[in-house]
């Protein structure tokens, strides 16, 4: 067995001897370096030369070599046709270079175009947005031409009783109008062609947020007093003897929700400028604010001592009222403060803001007020404004300046003219968007045109537009072009005069620019 077991070992020793490898013999100048250690030491093996940490190292030289033999047996031939090769590139080069800089010269100007048509709609943004904020005026007054015989106010639509309220949609096309009877018409204003909101049932406003009928009342009074169109046009707010403020989908022209809250009559409306914010004023003596897009009450305003007529605002969160306490008050909403003006012997009964400094308002007693953020008296008073003249005499006159600081207009001789009658209460003003532009009606026979003095600080009359009946709301056109009037036989909040010769619809007056 250990003869058998020696053979064996025999064997494998001569099949692995390394001494037969010809990778570990003859090789001089490589050595075996043995490693001292607790266990079998570990084989190291090293190199001298340091030629062997290249890759190919002299094969890379024998390259280099064959590529300087090469470059010698270039001819005279071959080298001025590379030559030629690379002076065409070097052409080539210029020219594209020369191209791309007309192309950029081109582009640059083409770039010059785009960024003065880009500066002019800044600027064209920028001037209707200073515009719209009331800090510059736009110079309409000078431009309306005196109107012709056949220019008259034209009825647009018809109602069964008299107009309370009209709004304009921002692009001046669409129409709105509320009467007594509680009707809401929605109308092309070029065409006429009108259509009917239809309210819903008792159910329905329940279940949009109504409440019942408080005091002796059975059911909601249809009456409407009050309109506005928000900036949009998606919103049309209402509101009336229910004592709600009605919202509605100009869109579908479906009622879609009903704010209760007042304890009065809702006789007027303003929406904030750019925005879903709605102002409310009543004859519960409050303002309130609502959001027409959440559909949410936000906050209430107080400071009337007696019924709220009419409201405005314009892009600022500020409101400004009248009331038959014959004060003028302008609300600063996010200050939480307001600002109290007082009429100097009448009840004012309308007003309309000029700029973010600058009011209008027309009282009972035939006047029409100019003020300012600075006084709390009007800065101008032109009195007898809208006067029952005997003999149908022309308005105007010479303006005459009191020591006070005041200035009146017109002849006020007590025979020309009779202000104690109810048609001559101013019951409406409005001013061109932007412009000094502005307009008052009343129930005696026409609506007057003013020019507004931005640095004169007056009141200018300018043309007289005939209109039977009384103009309880008054609505420019953005651009100037035309004016349309509320028209109803009896006043906007009573039934203390009537005129049954006047026809109870929207009128449009034409308005012809220079």
């Amino acid at each position: 067995m250990k003869n058998k077991k020696g053979s064996g070992q025999k064997k494998a020793n001569k099949r692995f001897s390394l001494s037969k490898d010809s990778f570990f013999a003859g090789n001089d100048s490589k050595r075996r370096r043995k490693v001292d250690g607790d266990g079998e030491g570990d084989v190291v093996e090293s190199s001298n030369s340091e030629d062997d940490y290249y890759l190919g190292g002299s094969d890379a030289g024998e390259d280099e070599a064959t590529e300087e033999k090469e470059e010698q047996k270039e001819t005279a031939d071959e080298a001025r046709k590379r030559l030629a090769m690379a002076h065409l590139d070097r052409m080539r080069d210029i020219a594209r270079r020369a191209k791309e800089e007309d192309d950029d010269e081109e582009e640059s100007e083409k770039e010059d175009e785009k960024g003065a048509r880009d500066s002019l709609v800044a600027q064209i943004l920028q001037q209707k947005q200073l515009e719209d904020s009331g800090r510059v005026r736009r110079s309409i007054a000078s431009r309306i031409r005196e109107p012709e015989a056949s220019d008259q106010f034209q009825v647009l639509v018809k109602h069964r009783q008299s107009v309370t309220a009209v709004a304009l949609s921002e692009d001046d096309l669409k129409g709105f109008s509320a009467s007594k009877d509680g009707s809401i018409m929605h109308w092309d204003v070029d065409s006429g062609k009108g259509e009917k909101y239809r309210w819903p049932s008792s159910e329905v406003l329940r279940s949009h947020g109504a409440k019942d009928p408080q005091g002796r009342a059975t059911k909601h009074s249809k009456t409407v007093l009050a309109l506005a169109v928000s900036s949009d046009g998606r919103y049309l707010a209402s509101g009336g003897s229910d004592r709600h403020v009605h919202l509605w989908d100009t869109r579908t022209r479906e009622h879609i929700q009903a704010f209760p809250g007042h304890r009065g009559p809702v006789s007027c409306l303003a929406f904030r400028q750019g925005s879903s914010e709605l102002f409310s004023g009543s004859y519960d003596r409050t303002v309130k604010i609502w959001n027409a897009e959440d559909r949410a009450y936000i906050n209430s305003l107080f400071g009337h001592q007696s019924e709220v007529l009419t409201i405005d605002c314009l892009q600022k969160e500020r409101v400004l009222a009248v009331g038959r306490d014959r004060s003028m008050q302008l609300f600063k909403v996010p200050e939480e403060s307001r600002l109290v003006f007082r009429a100097p012997a009448s009840s004012l009964e309308c007003c309309c803001f000029i700029s973010n400094d600058g009011f209008l308002s027309g009282s009972d007693d035939g006047s029409v007020e100019l003020w300012s953020v600075m006084r709390k008296k009007p800065v101008c008073i032109v009195k007898n404004a809208h006067a029952l003249f005997a003999a149908n005499q022309k308005f105007g006159g010479e303006s005459e300046r009191i020591p006070n600081g005041h200035i009146e207009n017109g002849d006020h001789a007590s025979e020309n003219f009779d202000s104690s009658s109810v048609y001559s209460w101013v019951s409406s003003v409005t001013l061109c968007r932007g412009s000094d532009l502005a307009a008052s009606g009343a129930g005696n026979g026409s609506v007057r045109l003013w020019a507004i003095g931005s640095e004169t600080k007056d009141i200018q009359p300018l043309y007289n537009l005939p209109l039977v009946g009384f103009a309880n709301s008054l609505a420019f056109a953005k651009s100037g072009e035309f004016l349309v009037a509320g028209v109803g036989q009896e006043p906007r909040l009573g039934r203390w005069g009537r005129i049954p010769a006047a026809q109870n619809g929207v009128a449009v007056h034409p308005l012809k620019l220079s």
